[in-house]
C-alpha cells in the first residue's frame, strides 16, 4: 500500500509539487499519517506555511499566459524532486528491503513525466486559445492534481487501477498512431 501511496502521490506532483507536499504536511501534523524521520519534518508547521506560500504562488503564476512558461522552467526541477521526496517518503516505512535511492528515483521518474508532459502541452494551449484556455487549464490541472492526492492518500489500491487505465489508454493511442510515410 505504501508503494502505491508512494506513486499515487508521484504523480500529481508533476501537475503541482505544492498541493501533495501540502496534504502530506497538513496530514502529517493532524496524525492522519505518520512519516518516519527525517520525512516528518515535512509536517512541522513552519513546513506546511512555507509550502501553503509556495502553492499560494503557483495557483497564481499557473494562471497567467507567458508567466506559466517561466514557471514550468522553474518548476522543471521542483516538482520531480517533489515526486521524489514524496514517493520516498510514503514507500520506505514498508519497503526497508529497498534502498530509499530506488524510491526517491522512481517519484522523480514518475513526476517528471507528468511535468513533461505538462510544460510541453501548455504552450499549444496557450497558442491555439490566445492565452484565454490558460487559467481553465492550470485550474483543471490543479483539481487534478487534488483529486490525485485525496486518492493516493485515502485509497491507495485505486492508483493501481488509475495506473493499468493511464497504460491501456496510452497503448491504445500509440496503436492507433498512423506511421510516417517514408518516402
Amino acid at each position: 500500500m505504501d508503494i502505491l501511496t508512494g506513486l499515487g502521490l508521484a504523480i500529481p506532483a508533476g501537475l503541482n509539487a505544492y498541493i501533495p507536499l501540502l496534504a502530506v504536511a497538513v496530514a502529517q501534523q493532524l496524525g492522519w499519517l505518520e512519516l518516519a524521520e527525517p520525512y516528518a519534518l515535512l509536517g512541522e508547521w513552519w513546513a506546511i506555511a512555507l509550502v501553503a506560500v509556495l502553492l499560494a504562488v503557483e495557483l497564481v503564476a499557473d494562471k497567467v499566459p507567458a508567466v506559466d512558461h517561466v514557471n514550468d522552467a522553474i518548476q522543471t526541477f521542483v516538482r520531480p524532486a517533489a515526486g521524489g521526496l514524496l514517493f520516498v517518503a510514503a514507500a520506505s516505512p514498508a519497503a526497508e528491503w529497498v534502498h530509499p535511492a530506488v524510491w526517491v528515483v522512481a517519484g522523480v521518474l514518475v513526476a517528471g513525466s507528468v511535468h513533461a508532459a505538462k510544460a510541453t502541452t501548455r504552450p499549444a494551449v496557450n497558442v491555439s486559445t490566445g492565452g484565454t484556455g490558460t487559467p481553465l487549464v492550470s485550474l483543471a490541472e490543479d483539481v487534478a492534481a487534488l483529486i490525485a492526492t485525496a486518492i493516493a492518500l485515502l485509497a491507495p489500491v485505486l492508483v493501481a487501477g488509475v495506473a493499468v487505465v493511464l497504460i491501456v489508454v496510452y497503448v491504445r493511442r500509440r496503436r492507433r498512431r498512423p506511421v510516417a510515410n517514408r518516402g
